[in-house]
């Protein structure tokens, strides 16, 4: 009997929950719309439930089940991430961007185009798959957005990224975060940075970051702080009189965080928390 949309929805389903994923049923869909170039309400919808599925196509799916019960990340599987209104290319080497951080990018947004500037400088530090700093460039059209990221394994994706979305208004380099764009010192407005913030010797939960997410893009030493202190600095020298600060974070490392922008001379640095009301980044302001 040839395989249906429903009989293979059912089946993904079932193979998925019972290797523990949290949301089963997007995945399903989302892995079969992947191998028949359809969106998710296509899958869902009633006209297209007894459709029936090539016999290659049906292989393909359960191929990719095999792979994503694998715990291997969705989006590495699909090659794909969205992020906000854009859709990045990702896989291994490169940090998937997560919803989470859709929020924290909205902080810097809003600076932005708060800023009396006429074109207001962004910069994003450790930009990875590009992100934050593409969100940032198509959101705020008027603004000027500089990214950095040192990773040799992740720079071809954010090189890839850079050049499929096309903004006219973002530039990208490969180099060290503490030596970011000195050329622009004292002229920026926002700076904002998702570091690697996990302390060393904690272990992940969710396999997909454990196994697939890059070790550089997660560790940030003992404390998790190492790479902020020198967000910090490199903040400190970039932004004008004025300038905002927006840093993404654990849900435990506020109070740590704000205390180390007090020490280095940040204005009212204030903890933000995200839709799961967790602490999920923190601001301060250029003295």
């Amino acid at each position: 009997m040839p395989q249906t949309i429903t009989s293979l929805r059912k089946r993904a389903i079932s193979v998925l929950t019972a290797a523990g994923i949290t949301d089963p049923e997007v995945d399903a869909d989302l892995l079969i719309g992947h191998v028949l170039g359809q969106s998710r309400g296509e899958v869902q919808a009633g006209s297209f439930l007894n459709r029936p599925v090539s016999q290659a196509d049906a292989a393909t799916i359960i191929a990719l089940l095999a792979r994503r019960s694998g715990r291997e990340p969705l989006q590495h599987i699909t090659g794909r991430a969205p992020f906000r209104s854009l859709s990045l290319n990702v896989g291994p080497g490169v940090f998937v961007p997560r919803p989470e951080t859709e929020q924290v990018a909205q902080f810097a947004i809003d600076a932005l185009r708060s800023m009396p500037d006429p074109e207001p400088i962004g910069i994003d530090l450790g930009t990875g798959s590009g992100a934050i700093a593409l969100a940032l460039a198509t959101e705020v059209p008027h603004a000027r957005i500089f990214a950095i990221e040192n990773s040799p394994e992740a720079f071809p994706w954010t090189t890839r990224n850079f050049d499929e979305i096309g903004a006219a208004n973002a530039t990208l380099a490969f180099g060290d975060l503490a030596d970011a764009f000195v050329e622009l010192d004292g002229t920026v407005a926002v700076v904002i940075s998702n570091p690697p913030y996990i302390p060393a010797d904690a272990i992940p939960r969710d396999p997909e970051v454990r196994l697939f997410d890059p070790a550089q893009a997660l560790f940030g030493g003992p404390d998790g702080l190492d790479v902020v202190h020198s967000v910090s600095a490199t903040g400190l020298r970039l932004l004008r009189a004025g300038g905002v600060l927006v840093i993404e974070h654990g849900e435990l490392q506020g109070a740590a965080i704000r205390q180390l922008l007090a020490a280095d001379g940040w204005r009212a640095p204030a903890t933000h928390r995200d839709y799961t009301s967790r602490d999920r980044a923190t601001t301060a302001l250029h003295p």
